[in-house]
């Protein structure tokens, strides 16, 4: 199995800082030692972002010139590094993308970045590699996507940049009093309660891919799994055993179509990151089992 990571590029945050970069390199190490080769993302294009970014929104970055209440909104203070490492970010889910359509799967350990806009980013996202992926995937001519992001936070960027979209179907399963707390219209957003537990989110999740289009061409799958108990950020009670169902319902939709799937981390934010990292080898590994 082939993953692509930004790891490589290392991001100086101050300590204690609650984002947890960290878990890159860890999950990266974890699946080198699960015999995956680990590749390093190549930076996407200012003519790939271009695709879903304005123009000034990228100078500013290429030039360092962002304003400070555009870095408090992103979460995240702006470096050379961060910027560097957010091209990777995105480049990794393209040549995921670009896997996925010679062998049915691409994996990017990063990506998710489902919380920037057009213009700005926020909630730790630079740029929308979903949206840009879709956009690539359309141009290219596929004629129909599915995005099915299962993060405990809603996809407002991605369902603001693809509002208009009607080739690109949108599905957020999300909590609904967790952040973003102005959300955007999704092509379906299913709002769930705090503390849910395995059997109401699975069935949830099961009536969703019900409604998705009926022949997608392509799945995009950010993979959050900031749903597990515990979780800082989260707010869910998902269990370790719920979550893998919930990837295996994924996988399982995505097989039975016989199309590709993308898979991108998205969010997790446990006090131990360990636990984190434990949850995207599960996730992942589910997958090798689906295209071995």
């Amino acid at each position: 199995m082939l993953a692509f990571s930004p790891s490589h590029i290392q991001v100086p945050l101050s300590e204690g800082h609650r984002f947890p970069m960290g878990k890159y390199a860890l999950l990266a190490q974890a699946m080198r030692q699960e015999g995956w080769k680990v590749e390093k993302a190549p930076p996407a294009s200012l003519v790939d972002l271009a695709l879903v970014h304005e123009v000034s929104y990228l100078e500013a970055w290429r030039q360092g010139t962002l304003e400070a209440k555009a870095i408090r909104k992103l979460g995240l203070p702006y470096s050379p590094e961060l910027f560097e490492r957010s091209l990777a970010s995105v480049g990794g889910t393209l040549a995921a993308f670009k896997h996925a359509r010679r062998e049915g799967y691409g994996v990017n350990l990063a990506g998710g970045t489902h919380h920037a806009f057009a213009g700005h980013g926020e909630g730790f996202c630079v740029f929308n590699d979903l949206a840009m992926v879709a956009r690539r995937a359309l141009q290219e001519g596929f004629e129909t996507i599915s995005i099915i992001d299962l993060d405990v936070h809603q996809g407002n960027g991605t369902a603001k940049i693809l509002a208009h979209e009607p080739r690109a179907f949108t599905l957020s399963l999300h909590g609904a009093k967790n952040y973003p707390f102005h959300k955007e219209q999704s092509d379906l957003d299913v709002a769930l309660p705090d503390a849910i537990h395995d059997s109401d989110y699975l069935k949830s999740l099961a009536e969703a891919l019900e409604k998705l289009p009926p022949k997608p061409q392509l799945i995009l799958y950010q993979a959050g799994v900031d749903v597990l108990q515990g979780d800082k950020l989260g707010r869910m009670r998902l269990s370790f055993e719920g979550l893998a169902k919930r990837d295996q319902m994924v996988y399982n939709y995505a097989k039975g179509l016989g199309v590709p799937l993308v898979y991108t981390m998205g969010g997790g934010y446990q006090a131990d990151i360990q636990v984190t990292v434990a949850a995207h080898i599960q996730s992942l590994k589910l997958l090798a089992q689906y295209h071995s």
